[in-house]
């Protein structure tokens, strides 16, 4: 028997924060698991929370859009979000963010030219400590700023 993966977009509800983007929901890909739930299937650029590979529980409106109501389960995974300072030696160039970061083997999605953003998957069970360290490091050396979006206890303690 044949089974068909469905790919759905679930929707996020946030309050927009001071001086950042004007955007109050975010929409994730995800595969339908059951009637209202779904694996996240990609990194989110602005909903806290929630990391690529976690299970959330939906409700669907009347328009059809599926509604984040919940997360289900956690993945391990845990999402960090880098953006370049532009006078700084890596300029405004995402591909030097996702080269620094390379040898931990991190997945990664750029937000958009104008504004460079990459939002990171850390895999579950990853250098964890490597990654805070080079993170924090390229932050001091004035590479990028970076903010944790979703992490686990391992990631706070490594």
């Amino acid at each position: 028997m044949e089974s068909t993966v469905e790919k759905i977009k679930v929707w996020f509800r946030f309050v927009p924060r001071e001086g950042w983007f004007p955007q109050d929901t975010e929409g994730l890909w995800a595969t339908r698991l059951s009637a209202d739930t779904a694996r996240v299937q990609n990194v989110p650029f602005l909903q806290d929370g929630v990391a690529e590979g976690d299970v959330v529980r939906f409700q669907t409106d009347s328009e059809g859009l599926h509604w984040a109501v919940g997360r289900v389960s956690a993945s391990g995974n845990c999402t960090i979000r880098v953006v370049p300072v532009p006078s700084g030696p890596l300029g405004r160039s995402p591909q030097a963010v996702h080269q620094h970061l390379s040898r931990f083997g991190l997945g990664g999605e750029v937000f958009s030219e104008d504004f460079p953003m990459v939002a990171f998957n850390a895999p579950a069970g990853g250098d964890f400590h490597g990654i805070k360290a080079l993170l924090t490091q390229g932050q001091e050396d004035g590479w990028w700023h970076y903010e944790v979006g979703c992490a686990t206890d391992e990631w706070w303690n490594a």
